[in-house]
């Protein structure tokens, strides 16, 4: 009688990196972090388990819009170095499958971590156990705003119908474009020369990316090649908040143009969302309009555009 040999636990299937959704736009106060609450909030009610990360350590508002007060521990633990490990940083939500990593308690003299460490967590938002990580990325067009939203799988550029935003929209644009040059090539001459195009002004007369690509062609063949490539990776999602009219509809229709014509970027205008009052009285309430307001019309279109985004990925 032969025994009976222990069975061996089925092999553990490969672990797949969560997909990153990252929201900026150059100015604050266009939606970027009501955005990222509320989408945040349908990945989750839809069985996802998400991380929703707030980099804006100067402003932190995410975990108010989640229903967070005081966050034991935040990004700011990080970039200070007590701590080295992103994953330790995520904290609950009251909303099932939803936590978050706060920025509260910023270094009020130098608020953003270095480049090195701004490296190290990336590559720890890739290894989150989770199956969506929702960047929140601060205001403006530093380096350190703009490698946030490089980092996504999906980035969601958020705008506001009013002249400031859709200027400062462009801004953030062209800054993110030259930044995703400049880490795609590996001439440190085309690096130079990329960094010298920066300058709006600059004395090559260097004003479109359309410009620096000739200058790239001229310097290092194999470089202009991965130009173009890295040309064809970036791709922008629009998004338009707080719309009131017809022509702030079209607005996303116009960025889309300008990003082909300019840019050369296939940018795709994913949707929009109402203006509607019941944003402000979610945010009183400290929860996400969808789970306060599930039938506002705030609500029916931040659905819409989560599921566009879950729709491209499959």
């Amino acid at each position: 009688m032969t025994s009976m040999q222990p069975l061996s636990p089925p092999p553990r299937p490969p672990r797949v990196a969560p997909r990153i959704v990252a929201l900026g736009g150059g100015k604050g106060g266009v939606g970027k972090t009501f955005l990222s609450a509320n989408l945040a909030a349908v990945f989750a009610e839809g069985g996802k388990r998400v991380v929703a990360v707030d980099t804006d350590l100067e402003g932190a508002n995410l975990h108010t819009w989640l229903g967070v007060p005081r966050p034991r521990v935040s990004l700011a633990d990080f970039a200070t170095g007590r701590e080295t490990d992103p994953a330790k940083l995520a904290v609950p939500t009251p909303h099932a499958g939803l936590r978050v990593i706060a920025a509260t308690g910023g270094h009020l003299g130098d608020p953003q971590p270095n480049a090195a460490r701004r490296a190290e967590l990336l590559q720890g938002l890739r290894r989150l156990d989770c199956d969506t990580v929702v960047v929140d990325c601060g205001a403006g067009s530093h380096a350190a705003v703009i490698d946030y939203f490089l980092v996504g799988d999906d980035s969601l550029l958020v705008v506001h119908p009013e002249p400031t935003s859709i200027e400062n929209a462009y801004s953030f644009l062209r800054a993110a474009f030259y930044r995703r040059m400049q880490l795609a090539m590996l001439s440190e001459p085309v690096r130079v020369r990329i960094a010298e195009c920066m300058d709006q002004r600059n004395e090559r007369g260097i004003r479109s990316p359309h410009d620096l690509l000739r200058e790239v062609q001229g310097l290092d063949s194999g470089d202009a090649q991965r130009f173009v490539a890295a040309m064809k990776e970036l791709r922008p999602l629009i998004v338009v908040n707080e719309v009131a009219s017809a022509e702030d509809v079209k607005l996303g229709f116009s960025i889309r143009t300008v990003c082909r014509r300019y840019f050369g970027l296939e940018a795709e205008y994913v949707g929009y969302v109402n203006r509607d009052d019941t944003v402000r009285s979610s945010l009183l309430e400290k929860r996400p309009v969808t789970i306060s307001s599930p039938r506002s019309d705030a609500s029916v279109y931040v659905r819409r555009i989560a599921k566009k985004l879950e729709e491209a990925r499959r």
